[in-house]
């Protein structure tokens, strides 16, 4: 039986089709990718996140803890504000990545990825201690996300909570939206500004059909996962399972900014994830855009000089700059600008060439 969000009742009014998503059934689409995509770009959409999982973490001891589980330095977390970071093994590779909400001293929540809510919740267990009260909320929750450069403009109908005074990678708790009680951030997974509105998983209906009901005069778009992919894709922003696993470490995905090695506190990974930003990586994560006619997919291989040297981790066709681009964990010597490589596209090797990203960055 595939998981379901609190939402699914609804999805079919909106004309979702549905898909299997890491044992979640999810919307791929409502209207079509390309349209939800370019809603998002240009005005804004809604998406159904409530499959993410959350944890709470809380004691006196909550700090000590996430400083060893996590790649970043949750010291610098103050009250209202939100941390990106990873969880590592010993030998680098990712567990997950992740968002940590600071609520107060000793009381944190963690947002961890769908498919890793069972592994994340039993690697954070395992390696409990001190005084720490580790807890799985996520059937409770539900999570939709607002996102696009008309969001604030649409959500502020709803609340009489200034928006405009929750900052980047912050947030707010007990905001009242049209009635519901939800916590409401500010970090985005689209490249565009927008929220992330957390509520109780039977608040989730009033609260999705309150801001499509909002939104109408903007054109607020249902949207799936389809546009999620692309939209994170065209930002450079990861996906786990395919920039980041259990093989791939933070550092060889680009992500050293999330990964404080001189941070007070050992955590675990350290010591290869120090090395490899000491020494560099064997390989590394780049953009790619193809020279010949095709579209690189994820696991696609790419060669260079009849050598494999790498494969693609995600690639499309761009909705907003209408290019097949890619992303490719590639030998680090093969990763300098305008590189051409080859692409293994349905048996034939078809010419690509490295170029820089992100591949689309908003206007500020």
């Amino acid at each position: 039986m595939l998981k379901r969000t609190p939402l699914f009742a609804v999805y079919e009014r909106y004309g979702a089709k549905t898909i299997d998503f890491g044992g979640w059934e999810l919307p791929v689409q409502f209207s079509s990718i390309k349209e939800e995509h370019e809603a998002v770009r240009t005005r804004a959409g809604l998406f159904d996140v409530s499959h993410m999982g959350e944890f709470v973490v809380k004691g006196r001891g909550s700090l000590a803890f996430l400083q060893k589980m996590m790649t970043n330095d949750v010291s610098k977390l103050t009250d209202g504000r939100a941390q990106y970071s990873l969880m590592c093994y010993e030998d680098g590779g990712t567990v997950d990545d992740l968002l940590i909400y600071k609520k107060a001293d000793g009381h944190y929540l963690l947002v961890v990825n769908a498919a890793n809510i069972e592994k994340d919740f039993e690697w954070l267990h395992d390696h409990l201690f001190g005084d720490v009260e580790l807890v799985n909320i996520s059937q409770e929750i539900a999570q939709l996300a607002l996102q696009g450069p008309l969001a604030e403009q649409v959500l502020q109908k709803l609340t009489n909570t200034d928006l405009s005074a929750i900052k980047f990678f912050s947030f707010q708790d007990d905001v009242n939206i049209n009635g519901v009680k939800a916590l409401v951030s500010r970090t985005g997974y689209t490249g565009e500004d927008g929220f992330e509105i957390y509520c109780r998983a039977e608040d989730a209906v009033t609260l999705w059909e309150s801001i499509l009901e909002a939104g109408k005069e903007e054109g607020v778009l249902p949207c799936g996962l389809g546009a999620r992919d692309t939209l994170r894709f065209e930002a450079t922003l990861p996906l786990y399972g395919q920039e980041l696993s259990k093989d791939i470490t933070p550092i060889e995905a680009g992500l050293g900014f999330a990964v404080k090695t001189n941070k007070d506190a050992d955590f675990i990974g350290k010591d290869v994830l120090k090395k490899q930003k000491e020494e560099g990586t064997a390989r590394k994560l780049v953009g790619i855009e193809m020279i010949d006619k095709g579209i690189p997919r994820h696991g696609y291989k790419v060669f260079a000089n009849g050598e494999e040297i790498g494969f693609v981790t995600t690639g499309t066709q761009s909705p907003t700059l209408k290019k097949n681009i890619g992303l490719a964990l590639i030998k680090t010597e093969f990763t300098e600008m305008d590189t051409e490589v080859e692409v293994e596209i349905r048996g034939k090797r078809l010419k690509a060439k490295v170029i820089a990203t992100p591949f689309y960055k908003r206007a500020k």
